[in-house]
């Protein structure tokens, strides 16, 4: 993991793609408003131009019909001069269905940021089988376009990892977080927002470090058995990212995702777990499979950390060095993001 190739960062004037490789929600016209929305506060905000691929507004029937113009929209952006980076417009669960029509060579020989979260996973196993890094970091449905406001905890996130070549250095939580909210028409004064409580130490001691890789549950048993999932080996004394339970899913769900995982042999030769927010049930489970049938009390896990499914959230560079320190609770990228 520590030879992929890592894409320059973004600057002033750049031509930036928004893309649908998963759901293509972001052309159906009760969501293009949002779209819109998300759009110019990006532009706004990093003085970028973006541009849509060819395909990205067509609507969800027409990209879940057509997943070969997802690859063809891909294509498109990392051949294309102009395009210096590449953002989803959303997750999803169908990222799969596009792997027929993958041509690694094209993404190695043409290395940019790429970035989204949930389903667009998929991606970060896909790109690092190129050997390139992606970022799983915001979408543009969301957390970007969130009702309200683009908040400042993820505009920064994207900042440092993808428009500086600066160390991103300690992730520091945010002040306070709030669910993923799709009613566009919320008075944002209506969103609750509920305070963190920074990070916790489940088990473990110490300092660990490792080069971060994302497994989220849905797309990852997905790809599960295909040339793109990461074998224990590429993951050997790797910091797994890992949205275990709510709001993902059900504590009972996450139990058999953690022992798909584990049947799969990546926790094996890992040296730590980062995850969001638990629940006393989810993290039981956590623990259970790790202790007790992984056999792996070692393994230093790291909870709350902002990158599931909610706002805000940070930018995981796939790949990156980092560092969990459990005496201050604290989490490091020891890396920048981009070249």
């Amino acid at each position: 993991m520590d030879r992929l190739k890592i894409p320059a960062h973004i600057c002033k004037g750049d031509a930036v793609a928004f893309i649908s490789l998963s759901g293509g929600r972001a052309g159906d016209p009760d969501m293009l408003p949002r779209y819109e929305l998300a759009k110019a506060r990006f532009e706004n905000e990093y003085g970028v131009k973006v541009v849509e691929t060819p395909n990205a507004l067509k609507g969800n029937e027409f990209l879940y019909t057509h997943p070969e113009l997802r690859w063809a929209d891909l294509e498109w952006a990392l051949t294309n001069p102009e395009i210096k980076a590449i953002v989803c417009n959303q997750g999803g669960d169908d990222s799969y269905r596009v792997l027929p029509y993958v041509d690694t060579n094209i993404i190695y020989d043409n290395p940019k940021i790429l970035m989204g979260y949930s389903d667009v996973n998929t991606w970060m196993a896909v790109f690092a089988n190129a050997g390139v890094r992606a970022y799983y970091g915001p979408n543009v449905l969301t957390p970007i376009g969130q009702p309200g406001k683009f908040d400042d905890y993820s505009k920064e996130a994207i900042r440092k990892a993808l428009f500086s070549n600066e160390i991103i250095g300690e992730i520091m939580p945010p002040e306070a977080y709030t669910k993923i909210e799709w009613n566009d028409k919320i008075n944002p004064k209506k969103i609750k927002w509920e305070k963190h409580e920074g990070y916790s130490i489940v088990q473990g001691t110490g300092m660990v470090s490792g080069r971060l890789f994302v497994m989220m549950p849905g797309p990852m048993n997905q790809i599960m058995g295909t040339k793109y999932y990461p074998s224990k080996e590429y993951l050997d004394g790797a910091i797994l990212a890992i949205e275990h339970g709510k709001p993902y899913g059900d504590a009972l769900a996450g139990f058999h995702n953690l022992r798909a995982f584990a049947a799969s042999g990546i926790f094996d030769k890992a040296s730590a777990i980062v995850t969001g927010k638990l629940d006393d049930l989810s993290r039981y489970y956590l623990q259970k499979v790790i202790n007790e049938e992984v056999h792996r009390e070692d393994m230093v896990i790291l909870e709350n950390v902002d990158f599931v499914h909610h706002t805000p959230m940070t930018v995981f560079p796939i790949g990156a060095l980092c560092e969990i320190d459990c005496d201050r609770k604290s989490f490091s990228i020891l890396e920048s993001g981009t070249r």
